[in-house]
């Protein structure tokens, strides 16, 4: 298989996928079992798993280590005010459910620490590290994709160079997730997640390379929470101040 994607291209069709997956979220609130949102939402099962990829990516190549976990740290928080808007998910923690409290940046993040940890941190003892990274990963937990997102990322980055064992990794998380989603959540989302399955051929297609546009990495870091704020006016708009989603 010709490999002719860079990574701005991947990171590009995880923009293209997010945003169908979201827009999805204001057209049909709710995640109804309706043909056409169940195949746009299959569609934005695309993005988490590239975001995980190119974290392990990120994380491989930084020059800064430091500077990089800054970098997703502020888009955390961020992201999180965008999320809650976007969305109509109240900041108040005490109200609502306890999942979808904040975007799946805040695990990338926390996954970055935890790799940090475990590679830097020479000070810490192993049981040390272990019991804060316990709590980092658990910290995850009421983000979207949970604390998954985060046992993802770092199993994907203990096989990394290597996809087919990415993958693998990646799908012993997400059914864990599925199985939680199914039972607790909603058995359409839990289904749905099969979805995630379509990121491997796309990513056999990675030719390794960054690409010349070096705006792209900036690009994704507006988008974001610029997509999710102009989500959020609509929303209103359209509904009112009410949470559309699970």
């Amino acid at each position: 298989m010709k490999k002719i994607f860079n990574s701005n291209y991947l990171k590009l069709i995880a923009i293209i996928a997010m945003t169908i997956d979201h827009g999805t979220d204001l057209l049909y609130p709710g995640f109804p079992s309706e043909p056409a949102p169940l195949a746009l939402h299959f569609i934005g099962r695309l993005t988490a798993p590239i975001m995980w990829f190119f974290v392990c990516e990120g994380y491989h190549y930084t020059r800064n280590v430091k500077k990089y976990m800054l970098r997703l740290g502020i888009f955390a928080v961020i992201s999180h005010f965008a999320y809650c808007f976007g969305f109509g998910i109240s900041l108040n923690p005490f109200e609502g459910g306890i999942f979808n409290r904040t975007s799946v940046m805040y695990p990338l993040f926390i996954a970055v620490v935890v790799l940090y940890i475990d590679d830097s941190a020479n000070s810490l003892k192993a049981w040390q590290k272990k019991l804060i990274n316990t709590i980092l990963i658990f910290s995850a937990f009421p983000a979207d994709w949970s604390c998954v997102a985060v046992m993802a990322i770092l199993g994907m980055y203990s096989q990394r160079g290597n996809l087919e064992k990415q993958m693998v990794k990646m799908m012993e998380w997400v059914l864990v997730y599925g199985i939680v989603s199914y039972f607790f959540v909603s058995k359409v989302y839990a289904i749905e997640l099969i979805g995630v399955l379509m990121v491997y051929p796309v990513l056999k297609l990675y030719n390794g390379e960054r690409g010349r546009a070096g705006w792209m990495k900036w690009f994704f870091y507006v988008y974001y929470p610029l997509h999710l704020i102009v989500i959020g006016v609509i929303r209103v708009l359209v509904y009112g101040n009410v949470n559309i989603c699970l």
